[in-house]
């Protein structure tokens, strides 16, 4: 199994029930849910972006695109309560920050839990209502399943919102 040890380690500390889901090899999370034969809405599409000069994962349902806008607001609401500046840039972190941050994690697979990479995260509101959701483990053959509410439980310090939108 190529489920990077430090994401099974959290997972295993963390005493929440997952399941991992071996798969075709799978590079976009539209091909996992044709691959897994699922509806798109439950499958979580991981984005690394990058929040002026800090980086951040965020979590959205497979079926829709961020929404910079709403994000953005999302963004400088909780920087305000935690007495940072606003936002100015979002933009999508490039590949080389991606490697270099997440060491052992397949580019295009991060798993959703920035806190194990010391980052913020943010989810869209709509995944944590699942009961089940699936998202990268890392690896392009491997997923996990997991409850929506679960999330919660491996992320304390998870922010929340709608800042997903219909892709066109």
């Amino acid at each position: 199994m190529a489920v990077p040890r430090k994401v099974i380690n959290f997972l295993e500390k963390s005493k929440v029930k997952y399941e991992l889901v071996g798969h075709k090899t799978v590079y976009t999370a539209f091909d996992k849910a044709r691959t897994l034969k699922l509806k798109q809405n439950v499958i979580g599409k991981s984005l690394v972006l990058k929040i002026d000069r800090d980086l951040a994962v965020v979590l959205i349902p497979a079926n829709k695109n961020l929404d910079k806008v709403k994000f953005k607001k999302l963004v400088s609401d909780w920087r305000k309560k935690t007495g940072q500046k606003p936002v100015k840039v979002i933009d999508f972190a490039s590949e080389r920050l991606i490697k270099n941050k997440f060491k052992g994690i397949k580019l295009g697979a991060v798993p959703p839990f920035g806190n194990l990479f010391k980052l913020p995260t943010f989810i869209n509101k709509s995944l944590l209502s699942l009961p089940n959701v699936i998202i990268n483990s890392g690896d392009y053959n491997w997923s996990i399943k997991i409850k929506g509410d679960f999330l919660k439980k491996l992320m304390p310090d998870l922010i929340t919102g709608s800042f997903a939108k219909a892709r066109k």
